[in-house]
């Protein structure tokens, strides 16, 4: 039989890296395993309880309620668009993917998290801007262009309100002060 364990925290592959050792230690059989999700073959209740212990002291935990799953969900969505530099509507983006609509998982999110879905997404892609200056790669031009910012003035004024300090004034810092994903919200 298998069973479908929804896992907060796991966001990205070093995560999902992490949670599939832990799964293999305990010596249990693994279907799939994706960001913010693991099946698992002949697992039992007890099992379980001790795979959420490991996992809790790892930073992670198994999701039981629906809405926790949901905003879960929700989040890994926005973190692959915003790490894929993909440029469509959120709230359409959003709403194709859960088949509900943005207003609806809006609120949930915001009731679960304390703040709005594109308040994350801003939150996500500050961290995204941060990286990319750190990895010297681009100018401020390109990066608001590959975050899909319609002008490098936008992003710049952006960048100010949310961390206080200039694109510039964080380039030149050497001592970034960057989140990990899941210190997000």
């Amino acid at each position: 039989m298998k069973t479908t364990l929804y896992i907060k925290n796991m966001v990205c592959y070093r995560c999902k890296t992490a949670v599939q050792k832990e799964i293999e230690t305990l010596g249990f059989d693994i279907d799939s395993l994706e960001l913010g999700q693991a099946v698992l073959n002949n697992i039992t209740s007890f099992d379980i309880a001790k795979l959420t212990i490991s996992l809790n002291k790892l930073g992670f935990e198994v999701l039981k309620e629906e809405t926790d799953v949901l905003v879960e969900e929700i989040k890994i969505a926005i973190i692959n668009k915003v790490d894929k530099q993909d440029h469509s509507n959120l709230s359409a983006f959003l709403s194709a993917i859960f088949n509900k609509s943005y207003p609806v998982l809006s609120k949930l999110f915001s009731l679960n998290e304390g703040i709005t879905i594109e308040k994350y997404r801003i939150n996500l892609q500050m961290e995204k801007v941060k990286e990319m200056i750190q990895l010297g790669e681009m100018n401020f031009s390109e990066i608001a262009y590959s975050l899909d910012y319609n002008n490098s003035g936008h992003l710049a004024k952006q960048f100010k309100h949310e961390t206080g300090m200039s694109m510039t004034e964080f380039k030149n810092l050497r001592k970034w002060n960057r989140k990990s994903i899941d210190d997000i919200v």
